[in-house]
């Protein structure tokens, strides 16, 4: 009777065993789970966050390669901004005195350096706005060779004397000066510069006599 009991008792023993070490592993495999689903959810919200910064990063992008295409358009893609410059020497060939004349005249300036946009008009001297715009514009001028100088050349627009180069006084030669501009012109305003009356300028292949210009922005 005693061996029969003690026999239960053992086979209780290895039912409790048994049952307390499933119910462990049952509770080790929902730790288990729960580990692995919160350590899904912290990657789900790592890939979260690097998907909002590459969304981030495609936006500034594409704003920076707008910013990019329009400033090649502002520097050099946009045909539809008048490209106006020009650069002449007063003789193309030889040396000597032009001048004087009886009355003041438009120097021509015959050596062509440039004449983008063709608004230089070689055979009159005279530059014709066909843009409206503001322009810059500047000219030098030698002197005679003699002993007493005699030079005086003035800007010019539409007939109005803008600024001037001048040397009439003292016994030097070899002397030269320049002058600049920057002003607004309407479509058909006329820039020269001219020789006063009376008065030379010398030059020869060294091109010390110029009369330069171009368009710095649309109005």
């Amino acid at each position: 009777m005693k061996s029969f009991a003690v026999l239960i008792l053992a086979i209780s023993s290895c039912l409790c065993d048994s049952q307390i070490k499933s119910d462990c592993d049952k509770i080790c495999d929902v730790c288990s789970f729960t580990r692995i689903t919160q350590d899904l959810g912290a990657v789900g919200e790592k890939v979260t966050n690097i998907a909002d910064k590459i969304t981030l990063l495609e936006i500034k992008l594409q704003k920076t390669e707008k910013e990019v295409m329009d400033l090649q358009k502002h520097i050099g893609g946009n045909t539809s901004i008048p490209q106006v410059a020009f650069s002449v020497a007063l003789l193309d060939s030889g040396f000597g005195n032009t001048g004087p004349f009886d009355s003041p005249t438009p120097l021509r300036y015959k050596n062509i350096f440039s004449n983008i946009g063709s608004g230089y008009n070689p055979s009159t001297g005279i530059f014709t706005a066909m843009t409206k715009g503001m322009y810059f514009f500047r000219f030098s001028m030698f002197n005679n060779l003699n002993s007493v100088p005699n030079s005086v050349v003035s800007l010019m627009k539409n007939g109005k004397r803008l600024t001037s180069v001048w040397d009439t006084s003292g016994s030097d030669a070899n002397d030269m000066g320049s002058n600049a501009v920057v002003i607004p012109l309407e479509v058909g305003d006329n820039v020269y510069v001219e020789l006063q009356a009376n008065r030379i300028v010398y030059d020869d292949s060294m091109n010390y006599n110029t009369f330069s210009g171009f368009l710095l922005f649309t109005l």
